[in-house]
């Protein structure tokens, strides 16, 4: 089942789950859920059926283990089994089995295999439900070849939800469903040919632009939930796009390859930004700040320099004029062009940042997918100029430009830049 967001997929499949264990014999019974994330199986799935379990007051006992002891019988469980093991659940055959694949655009091939090894009965059946975020999935496979295969597919958007339909449902129930008022705002937010409208709103599975700088694909890849070592953790920098008429002024934190926190202020003065910006050095320990230079930005960076010769803090301040010229001008149209196919669509193609738990993610990611990019004259790609954005769409891609801006490596830049050089004076 593909679906929108917030129409209760996840309360169904618990349902489900509570149900097939009520009315089965449990010695030839099981339900065994999983997720690409431990926090989807415990946090949402299985405190589901916890509930339903206790107001039901259905047999047996469902621990925070995430396990349906019926005497001493085993019928349920909940697991995020590990990244690469095709026996995960392997000898888990009952008469009567159900598997629930929770937000399964997620799930590796490899797994969906293995699931339907233990239903293999005609008495077994499995339940996939998800966002369609990936249009490369397994689970978009599934979704649009159900005809041709044993699958029963169905798509639900928000427009289907009781809340557009007028259908009778209980006060307390149409409050928790998607509102009018939320699809509205992501209309105006993202745009309805964005993806993650395209999904999150319509429930289908969107579609890359051909000429996108960072592509949904590779995006959707990197908000999977990941482990870091203390190693890949820092180093603790921030990103900061200064905005001006009108736009918000984003300043984005990273550790090591790992997004994080996000302060916002609509504030066009330098004073004023910097002090915001000085609150988030303190409260990150950041030992880099990577400032959007151009216009107002100019006086962000020279008062975060002052308040470090103050002492106040001790990060290296780095002023980015993005209409500077790349530092590989033979192939990028400017400085700008080369951060945002760099920093955006070859990072995200690596996984070289990591946005499972960056806060304001669907604005941030949304705004990620809007630029799209051309060849000028001489065969070097330009990313479309924000003002163009602007205009385009309304809105401007902020939290992306502060995002980009905290894993940009200025020295790095100016290395190569010196490389550059080098090898065109030599020859």
């Amino acid at each position: 089942m593909q679906s929108c967001h917030g129409v209760g997929k996840s309360f169904l499949a618990a349902t489900m789950a509570a149900w097939w264990v009520d009315t089965h014999d449990p010695s030839e019974t099981m339900v065994v859920t999983t997720a690409p994330s431990l926090d989807q199986v415990h946090a949402i799935l299985w405190e589901e059926i916890r509930g339903i379990h206790s107001r039901a007051g259905l047999p047996g006992v469902v621990q925070r283990t995430d396990r349906w002891l019926v005497g001493d019988r085993l019928v349920g469980m909940g697991r995020k089994p590990p990244d690469h093991s095709e026996s995960a659940f392997q000898g888990m055959h009952r008469k009567y089995v159900l598997v629930i694949l929770d937000e399964a655009c997620g799930i590796p091939e490899w797994l969906w295999t293995a699931v339907e090894t233990i239903t293999t009965a005609d008495t077994c059946r499995i339940l996939a439900i998800g966002n369609p975020d990936d249009p490369n999935s397994h689970f978009k496979h599934v979704c649009e070849h159900s005809r041709a295969t044993a699958w029963e597919s169905y798509k639900i958007s928000a427009f289907d939800s009781p809340n557009f339909t007028d259908e009778e449902v209980p006060d307390d129930l149409r409050q928790l469903l998607t509102t009018k008022t939320w699809v509205e705002d992501r209309k105006k937010e993202w745009g309805e040919d964005n993806p993650l409208y395209v999904a999150k709103v319509l429930g289908e599975f969107p579609s890359d632009h051909p000429w996108s700088v960072v592509r949904l694909t590779d995006v959707y890849s990197c908000r999977l939930e990941q482990v870091r070592s203390k190693e890949e953790l820092v180093p603790v920098e921030l990103g900061i796009d200064v905005g001006g008429g009108g736009d918000e002024t984003i300043i984005r934190e990273r550790r090591g390859m790992k997004a994080g926190r996000e302060w916002r202020e609509t504030s066009d003065l330098p004073e004023r930004i910097s002090r915001m910006a000085l609150h988030a050095i303190n409260a990150t320990g950041a030992t880099s700040v990577k400032v959007d230079s151009n216009g107002i930005g100019f006086g962000v960076v020279g008062e975060l320099r002052n308040l470090k010769e103050l002492g106040h803090h001790e990060a290296r301040v780095y002023g980015v004029n993005v209409s500077e010229k790349a530092r590989r001008p033979d192939q990028y149209y400017n400085l700008r062009s080369q951060l945002w196919w760099d920093c955006g669509r070859l990072a995200a193609e690596q996984r070289a940042f990591d946005l499972s738990e960056i806060e304001n993610a669907d604005a941030t990611v949304a705004q990620l997918l809007e630029p799209r990019y051309e060849f000028d004259l001489k065969g070097r790609i330009k990313v479309e100029p924000k003002d163009d954005i602007r205009k385009r769409l309304g809105r401007s891609p902020d939290n992306a430009d502060a995002l980009l801006l905290a894993y940009f490596q200025p020295i790095a830049f100016a290395t190569e830049w010196f490389e550059h050089l080098t090898m065109q004076r030599a020859a």
